[in-house]
């Protein structure tokens, strides 16, 4: 062998030597999801309310915009405390990728904090027309913003849980259920019984279609792949993630819904915030448990 031959081969820098044991994406992911969740889901809330109730939304306009603007920033910071290299992150910007759902996904998120802000600006004016203009281009920016995680996480090729459809679907049902769930605390005095009736259909029918995908991926799942068959072994029966699963589902989806049932029956407003707020904080269980169970099986 020549000497430079030997001398590359010296130098030689591995990179991966083998496969990430355990966790790769921890808690942070899970509140950064929660967070852009809620952070959209406001907007699209706002939107309908605007068109549905506009005496009583109207109100709702300062508010709705701060509350968007706090969790897209925990959104953002979450995501950047989780970065290898947060100090880096300018790199995003500068050299970009755009065959990278994260790159894709910072310009967006950008973007739909600066809309925010301006939002935020005109609610304090008061100058509602404006306001409103920005509102529609807020609302369209939040689909793919919500959905960008989805992208993401479709393109871990070796998680076969994490299929596009599904989780884009359960994406946007997460805004939807967060979005009215928040929306309910937030209205307050200012919205109606109706209102927040409209407000709990919306919650009810997001907790009812994201339960059933979830139910089809437990039962059918194991179907599709091994992989997901091994996977689901963490959620059923002994699995260690068995009692937050469930518990998750139950909190975001199966009590939420009955609750709303019972305070259209009862014409009960409290029983309508409690809905809300089982909603909101089991929604955290649920996207944890969902981003954990896949990175626990072997790559191997």
């Amino acid at each position: 062998m020549a000497a430079h031959e030997i001398l590359a081969a010296t130098n030689a820098v591995v990179t991966l030597d083998v496969a990430l044991p355990g966790i790769v994406w921890p808690w942070l992911v899970t509140v950064n999801t929660w967070a852009k969740s809620i952070g959209t889901g406001v907007i699209f809330m706002l939107f309908m309310l605007l068109r549905m109730y506009p005496n009583q939304a109207e109100k709702l306009r300062l508010p709705t915009a701060i509350v968007a603007f706090v969790f897209i920033n925990i959104f953002l910071l979450f995501t950047l405390a989780d970065l290898h290299q947060p100090l880096r992150m300018w790199h995003i910007f500068v050299y970009p990728h755009w065959t990278s759902a994260i790159a894709i996904g910072s310009f967006m998120a950008s973007g739909f904090l600066g809309l925010l802000t301006l939002l935020i600006f005109l609610g304090w004016k008061k100058n509602d027309v404006v306001y409103d203009k920005v509102l529609f281009w807020t609302t369209i920016l939040a689909i793919p913003v919500t959905l960008y995680t989805a992208a993401l996480l479709s393109q871990c090729t070796a998680r076969e849980l994490w299929q596009m459809p599904a989780e884009s679907a359960q994406m946007i049902l997460a805004a939807l259920l967060s979005g009215a769930a928040a929306m309910i605390l937030i209205g307050g005095n200012k919205l109606t019984y109706e209102a927040k009736q409209t407000l709990g259909a919306v919650l009810g029918l997001s907790a009812l279609m994201a339960f059933i995908i979830y139910m089809s991926e437990y039962v059918f799942g194991p179907m599709k792949a091994e992989e997901v068959a091994a996977t689901l072994e963490y959620i059923k029966g002994d699995g260690p993630y068995t009692v937050m699963f469930w518990l998750g589902q139950w909190m975001t989806y199966i009590l939420p819904m009955l609750l709303i049932v019972l305070s259209r029956v009862s014409k009960s407003e409290s029983l309508l915030k409690l809905a809300a707020i089982l909603s909101l904080v089991g929604l955290a269980l649920v996207k944890h448990v969902w981003l954990m169970i896949p990175q626990l099986l072997p790559m191997s």
